[in-house]
């Protein structure tokens, strides 16, 4: 397993963003959803799940938002400082929305489905430049 990266630089450098291709839905869903769900968070107004397109179109949950997934493949430490503000920086001075998500190894954000592929240019082109 890789060692996780914490310094500024090398994670915006070494990011590598990555597009899933699947299309997903933020809804707030049942509680039997959660297995098919990519990603969970208990809320006070209820459960929200990112559920993919499929999932969420069977269930009548799809959002006026359809996202897609961008990862950053760089083992980021989760006390790294900076990634999430380059990555939300850079994506704002483009006009793209974006709702990050942070795993154990990896960050990803969720952007418009529409605006994905500029998105991950964009990314790239910053971490080329870091």
């Amino acid at each position: 397993m890789s060692q996780a990266v914490k310094d500024t630089r090398a994670m915006i450098s070494g990011m590598a963003p990555l597009l899933d291709e699947t299309v997903y839905h933020f809804c707030t869903a049942p509680e039997e959803l959660l297995p098919q769900a990519l990603a969970s968070f208990r809320e006070d107004e209820g459960l929200s799940l990112i559920l993919s397109e499929d999932v969420a179109a069977e269930h009548g949950l799809q959002s006026a938002l359809p996202m897609m997934r961008i990862t950053f493949t760089v083992h980021s430490a989760l006390d790294g400082v900076g990634l999430t503000a380059a990555v939300a920086g850079e994506l704002a001075r483009a006009g793209i929305a974006c709702n990050m998500v942070a795993g154990a190894h990896h960050d990803h954000a969720f952007v418009p489905a529409q605006d994905a592929a500029r998105a991950v240019a964009l990314l790239s082109a910053l971490a080329e430049a870091t």
